[in-house]
């Protein structure tokens, strides 16, 4: 197993230019004022497919050997979109394995980039199932969705944009599932600056990476229906990248709840103007529920998509209960 080391982030830079855009580090004033330090976000919602994933998955997919003709990967929605959009670049066959409790709006926005859908069974345990078949039965290359060194080197490329703009951060909320982003930016920012803190979010319900680490280990978690639902998903069994670098390089974990997630794509919303996915509203929610001790500023929030139901989305600034499977969030008006 090769170590992954920043010259392969700064190669997959070069790889993705032209594909993945450069995106955005924009200040919030509220947060700002909620935290009493600087906080800025990186708007990867900004990327041709709504989320941080296509530099991942464009990496990936441009070092492939030239023989190959096709690719399939299991996904929670964003993977899948950039997968198809970075194979129908290089005219190249897509077939994307998802689980049932993948939101149909990203499941529509796959089929329209003119890739093959496979729903299988309830987890990303079936779903990788079908993506293993396709690898033997029909020559077809698997992208893991975090645990590949190009997707992780490109995913990495955040944190590159992120101390080019600004080598004074401090501290960086990171979007926490298979550790592909927050692997790919510990890598790189930790290089870059070895003191920075780099604290790792997800929801609270079913989160692998999180108890995986705890562990030691791979563990399997119950998924359930999530506003995070961008960050399910287990690990693997044979995870060889992700948990190594999230458990060495990342200095704090939290997990935050589905009433916590609903007030922060509220406050994304009526603060900032910012449509976004639960997993992207993680970070928020952390910082707003005062989770986050003693923080140091400047902070940078990698807001990672903006793939969300709009039926769920209105229902949430619109102060109404949400129902997740059979546990429903409770509707409340917006407070700042």
């Amino acid at each position: 197993m090769p170590e992954l080391k920043l010259a392969d982030v700064e190669r997959a830079r070069c790889a993705i230019l032209g594909t993945s855009i450069e995106t955005p580090l924009i200040p919030s004033p509220h947060l700002t004022e909620v935290t009493g330090t600087e906080v800025l976000l990186k708007l990867e919602l900004a990327q041709p497919i709504g989320a941080f994933k296509l530099r991942g998955a464009a990496n990936a997919i441009f070092n492939l050997p030239e023989h190959v003709t096709g690719v399939t990967c299991c996904s929670t929605g964003n993977h899948g979109r950039a997968v198809a959009y970075a194979a129908k670049a290089l005219g190249l066959r897509a077939v994307i394995c998802m689980s049932s409790l993948v939101p149909r709006t990203k499941v529509e926005g796959i089929k329209a980039l003119n890739a093959e859908v496979r729903i299988v069974g309830a987890s990303q345990d079936d779903a990788q199932a079908e993506c293993d078949r396709l690898v033997q039965e029909d020559g077809l290359v698997d992208i893991s969705p975090f645990d590949d060194p190009h997707v992780i080197a490109g995913q990495g490329t955040i944190a590159l944009e992120l101390l080019d703009i600004r080598p004074d951060l401090e501290t960086v909320l990171i979007p926490l599932s298979g550790g592909g982003l927050a692997g790919g930016i510990a890598l790189a920012a930790k290089a870059r600056k070895p003191r920075i803190r780099l604290i790792g979010i997800t929801m609270d319900r079913g989160a692998a990476m999180h108890e995986s680490i705890r562990a030691g280990s791979p563990v399997d978690v119950t998924e359930v229906p999530s506003l995070a639902d961008s960050l399910g998903g287990g690990i693997g069994h044979n995870n060889q990248y992700s948990l190594d670098l999230c458990s060495r390089l990342i200095d704090e974990l939290v997990l935050v709840s589905e009433e916590e997630i609903y007030r922060a794509i509220q406050t994304m919303y009526y603060e900032d103007r910012i449509v976004c996915e639960g997993g992207s509203a993680v970070g928020v929610a952390a910082l707003k529920s005062s989770k986050l001790a003693l923080l140091s500023g400047p902070i940078a929030l990698i807001v990672t998509g903006r793939n969300i139901d709009m039926t769920i989305h209105g229902d949430i600034v619109q102060g109404r209960d949400v129902v997740l499977g059979d546990y429903v969030v409770q509707g409340q008006s917006y407070q700042a």
